[in-house]
This record gives C-alpha cells, sequence and structure tokens, in this order.
C-alpha cells in the first residue's frame, strides 16, 4: 500500500486523478455523503455547526484509507497547488482558502510521481515548503 506523508499532497495527487482525469474511482461526493444523513447543504451544515475551519471526519478518513495504486500515480504528470480545488470542496465545503488547512508541508512524497513534469500555482497556491523551487528543479520538474 502506498503511503503518503502529507495529507495535503495527496488530496492534490486524488484532485487530479479523481476529479480532473477521472481515473480513479469512484468519484467521492460529500454532498451524497450528507444527503443520506438528511443534511441538504453541506457549506450551511459546516457553518452552523463551527466546522468550518477543518477537514470533516467523514472525508478525512475516507481519503486518508483510499489506496492509489502505482499504475495511477505513474500517471500523475502536472499537480496544480491551487486552493480553490474541487477535492478541498469535498473535505471542508465552506473553507475560504484564507488559512493554512490545505498546505502542503513536505514535498518527500513526490517519490511516488515518477512521472510529475509540471506543477502550476506554486507560488500563489498551497505550497508552504521551504525551498520547493530547488526541490522541484532538483527533480526536472518545471514551476508556472
Amino acid at each position: 500500500m502506498t503511503q503518503f506523508r502529507d495529507f495535503n499532497l495527496k488530496l492534490l495527487v486524488i484532485e487530479e486523478l479523481m476529479y480532473s482525469a477521472g481515473t480513479l474511482l469512484p468519484v467521492y461526493d460529500l454532498g451524497e455523503v450528507l444527503a443520506a444523513r438528511g443534511i441538504g447543504d453541506p457549506a450551511s451544515h459546516v457553518l452552523e455547526n463551527g466546522l468550518h475551519e477543518e477537514v470533516l471526519p467523514e472525508p478525512r478518513a475516507y481519503f486518508e484509507a483510499l489506496e492509489i495504486p502505482a499504475e495511477l500515480l505513474a500517471k500523475v504528470e502536472e499537480l496544480c497547488f491551487d486552493a480553490g480545488t474541487e477535492v478541498f470542496r469535498h473535505c471542508a465545503p465552506a473553507w475560504d482558502g484564507e488559512d493554512d488547512l490545505f498546505d502542503v508541508r513536505s514535498l518527500d512524497d513526490l517519490a511516488l510521481l515518477p512521472n510529475l513534469r509540471e506543477v502550476t500555482f506554486v507560488e500563489d497556491g498551497v505550497l508552504a515548503v521551504p525551498d520547493a523551487a530547488d526541490v522541484f528543479a532538483a527533480r526536472g520538474i518545471t514551476t508556472d
């Protein structure tokens, strides 16, 4: 089983494979999960219950346990460090992007992505790794 050290980097990989490429299935939908519990609007639910500054337990458990096969990891050629990704909406539906909830703090997991060639939103996104540009350059990964 592939283990990610940085949960937030794993979420970006999930964004690429599940929500962008559609190759990691089934697609997780927080709205459906909460609807099954009788909750209609995820964003309103988290705001009303003071949960807007955290990853909800259901998606955290799902995404932490989600195994991503090596053959899918090998298909990741680009990652976007944008704070507006869909996977973040499924984790924290009322997150405003103004704090460090989804900041990637380690790039150790890049070794799991042998064909990663490009990363975007490095300066304006959720990347909080000192000297990240050097790490990317050493791996031959271009940045925006």
